[in-house]
């Protein structure tokens, strides 16, 4: 049974909000009219990506038969905060809190690898919607947006750094952690592949 209470739905409110404004702030260019038309863009762009990473964590976990729950990381929001305003995004702004005994390594590698996963799937589904939304500026800026943030949050997340999903990844399947971080890199480099194909036809 999945359950959220009212602190876990408050501090993924949060997250979500501040999230969302750090990319608009830092898309914008500084201009506040397009700030305000960026907000409902990188809600649905950045912020579902975020969102569903953090559920797909917490959703495996519970399967598993443990006790997962979403944290907000003020330190987090506040360092990404700060780096939207020299003109870039380090968001780490909480992570979902596993409790439990004996949790195995492939157990924490399933759990680990949900999000990044998400974030794969939610980047294909924006793409194709892209190939069908191209007539409206807006959605193809969402689309556009949705595929080029979630390919990187499944990348970076899948560094083999402590911290990251990628670290668990790799201690329990290093297949499965170059598949998946082979996949997302060719996603995140897709776009610089057609640019310079198309500067060299």
């Amino acid at each position: 049974m999945v359950n959220f209470t009212s602190r876990e739905i408050r501090d993924i409110t949060i997250s979500m909000l501040v999230i969302a404004g750090v990319f608009a702030y830092v898309f914008s260019g500084d201009t506040q009219s397009n700030f305000l038309y960026l907000i409902p863009v990188t809600l649905i762009a950045v912020g579902l990506g975020f969102v569903f990473h953090e559920l797909a964590h917490k959703f495996v976990a519970i399967k598993y038969g443990f006790h997962a729950e979403y944290r907000l990381w003020t330190w987090g929001l506040v360092l990404a905060i700060i780096s939207a305003a020299v003109g870039f995004v380090f968001a780490a702004p909480g992570a979902v809190y596993i409790y439990g005994y004996d949790i195995s390594r492939e157990e924490n590698g399933k759990i680990s690898i949900a999000g990044p996963l998400t974030n794969i799937a939610l980047a294909v589904i924006f793409f194709i919607l892209l190939q069908f939304l191209s007539f409206s500026p807006i959605l193809s800026l969402i689309c556009g947006l949705g595929f080029t943030i979630n390919s990187f949050l499944a990348f970076f997340n899948m560094l083999p750094i402590l911290i990251l999903d990628g670290a668990k990844v790799l201690k329990w399947n290093p297949v499965v952690w170059v598949i998946t971080t082979g996949i997302a890199l060719i996603m995140v480099a897709y776009p610089y592949i057609i640019s310079y194909m198309k500067l060299t036809i």
